[in-house]
């Protein structure tokens, strides 16, 4: 029997940039991510029969064609006319609707693993090519590390690993709506963050640049509908963090920070104010 295990990452935005409204209705992006420490774990077992099962370790997380790694599997079974089927269970770790890219990460995992458990050798990019048809962060989540993102957030252009810190994630327990937010950003009058400096900082290996670097457009709304992430933000700077931002449309808020001692007091000091706080470091691709 056939079992192939894949790590699903998430990733933060070190800078969002939203420049105008395309005809087809989204933004034009141009976004610098990259991936941490902190994973979804995916299980696949191939099947002889021509199905798919797919086991969701987490409440309130559909197992059926709702959810991205299903679209990920029935997408590459039509695609290349596989007659086999599989089994996928998925231990998530993410947060859900947190502004980290867990379900794109998670079906950027599934693609990778069916693209080896149904041996169709698919390259890199024809996988990103395929995951784009199920969403804009997917091609990001396959290529993973650190990365500039244009387009709808599709046409990746990798760069250098990002500096190694300590990143502090808190999520308050609230939602937001990732098309309600774009549907209320004003690109004309918000401050853009200077994304040519975000990668030559990154290029430079430079934390100090990434910090006086960092912007995400899509904090003028969020924060100013949900009061709980802006103070979230204003407390990790308090506890010393050297920079944070919201990461996505949030509403998760991130914090780098250099010493780890500062770190760790940023951490416990959230944990006063949320329920989810995580204290990881930037992705190191497992060899």
């Amino acid at each position: 029997m056939m079992k192939i295990n894949v790590k699903a990452p998430a990733k933060i935005n070190l800078s969002l940039d939203a420049l105008y409204k395309r005809p087809d209705n989204y933004h034009e992006l141009e976004m610098v991510m990259t991936t941490i420490d902190l994973a979804d774990r995916l299980q696949l077992v191939l099947l002889e029969k021509d199905t798919i099962k797919l086991d969701v370790k987490a409440h309130f997380i559909p197992d059926d064609k709702r959810n991205l790694v299903y679209q990920a599997a029935a997408l590459l079974k039509e695609r290349f006319s596989i007659k086999q089927g599989v089994a996928i269970t998925l231990d998530k770790s993410i947060p859900v609707a947190a502004g980290l890219a867990g379900g794109s990460s998670d079906a950027a995992a599934a693609l990778k693993g069916l693209n080896q458990i149904w041996g169709l050798q698919l390259t890199l990019t024809e996988l990103a090519n395929l995951g784009a048809e199920l969403g804009s962060d997917i091609p990001f989540c396959l290529y993973g590390g650190t990365a500039l993102a244009t387009g709808r957030g599709e046409i990746i252009k990798p760069l250098p690993m990002m500096p190694n810190c300590w990143i502090v994630l808190a999520k308050p327990s609230i939602s937001v709506s990732t098309p309600g937010v774009y549907r209320d950003l004003r690109v004309g009058e918000v401050e853009h963050p200077n994304t040519a400096g975000m990668v030559q900082a990154i290029q430079d290996g430079s934390f100090e640049g990434i910090c006086d670097n960092i912007g995400n457009v899509l904090e003028t709304v969020t924060l100013a509908k949900h009061p709980e992430v802006k103070r979230i933000k204003e407390k990790m700077l308090e506890f010393g963090a050297d920079t944070a931002l919201m990461s996505g449309s949030g509403p998760t808020v991130f914090a780098l920070v250099k010493q780890y001692s500062r770190a760790k007091r940023v951490y416990n000091g959230l944990r006063g104010f949320c329920e989810e706080v995580y204290l990881v470091r930037p992705w190191q691709e497992e060899k």
